[in-house]
């Protein structure tokens, strides 16, 4: 019958310490993952999901995309928990019209919202009737096909649908859900201070933005500081409802048309 084998205090040691060593290198590797994964998220991309409807029919419900952060500067609010560490922007470029792009909601400086970049300081924006004025001149829109969405009280329906086209160019697909009779389709001017901006949904009438005050529980005027960079590309998608980590559902849940889409 073999007997045991013992370790002298030399191989006790050199086993502990081999042991410890792994330990340590094992911490190292994921220090320096998470270290790289703060990087990329504070100064290139930031994934994000959309939870509502109101950029229907750019963006839907169950969409992740990718933001970059380098498209604007860096402000506080490009770090996790915004810290305070200074305040303004840096290295940075303004907000193109028709840009979609995620900011911190000024009311609270915390939670991200999503839209479009319709106002640049200085502009007049106002609706009348359901359409658009940037400075007193109506933006061009022209009817498409109807889109079907879901109506106030959650049902399928098809919908008033357009191609507008902003001052500059960007042309993108909007929809009326309660036609050109919504509930903030006739509005005052709203004249955008300096250094801030006027977002809205594309889902003009599922869509609370800047026509909305933060008193009433709206978005307002979004300060540059507060914005926290350009929506890029849908890297993922799943149907409305459905959770994205049940990857034993992703053959009939995921929208395979709309991964790696540009947003625009």
């Amino acid at each position: 019958m073999s007997e045991p084998v013992r370790l002298d205090g030399k191989a006790q040691a050199a086993k502990a310490g081999a042991a410890d060593g792994g330990i340590v290198e094992t911490v190292k590797v994921i220090l320096q993952a998470l270290l790289i994964a703060l990087v990329v998220r504070s100064f290139l991309f930031q994934p994000f999901n959309i939870p509502s409807g109101s950029l229907i029919p750019t963006l839907l419900i169950g969409d992740y995309l990718f933001v970059s952060k380098y498209s604007y500067g860096y402000s506080k609010h490009s770090f996790p928990f915004s810290p305070d560490i200074f305040s303004g922007r840096i290295w940075g470029s303004a907000p193109k019209r028709g840009d979609i792009a995620v900011f911190k909601l000024p009311r609270d400086g915390s939670t991200d919202y999503i839209k479009r970049v319709i106002g640049l300081p200085g502009d007049k924006i106002q609706m009348i009737e359901g359409r658009l004025y940037i400075n007193g001149k109506i933006v061009p829109r022209e009817a498409v096909e109807k889109m079907k969405t879901s109506d106030a009280y959650g049902h399928q329906t098809a919908v008033p649908t357009y191609r507008e086209t902003l001052p500059g160019g960007v042309s993108h697909i909007l929809i009326e859900r309660d036609g050109d009779t919504g509930f903030f389709d006739n509005t005052n001017v709203y004249e955008v201070p300096a250094g801030n901006y006027f977002m809205m949904g594309d889902n003009r009438d599922n869509s609370t933005d800047s026509r909305v005050p933060p008193d009433q529980g709206g978005v307002g005027f979004v300060p540059l500081e507060n914005f926290v960079g350009r929506a890029e590309v849908i890297f993922f998608s799943v149907e409305e409802g459905e959770e994205g980590w049940q990857f034993w559902k992703w053959p009939w849940t995921v929208r395979w048309s709309r991964l790696f889409q540009p947003v625009r």
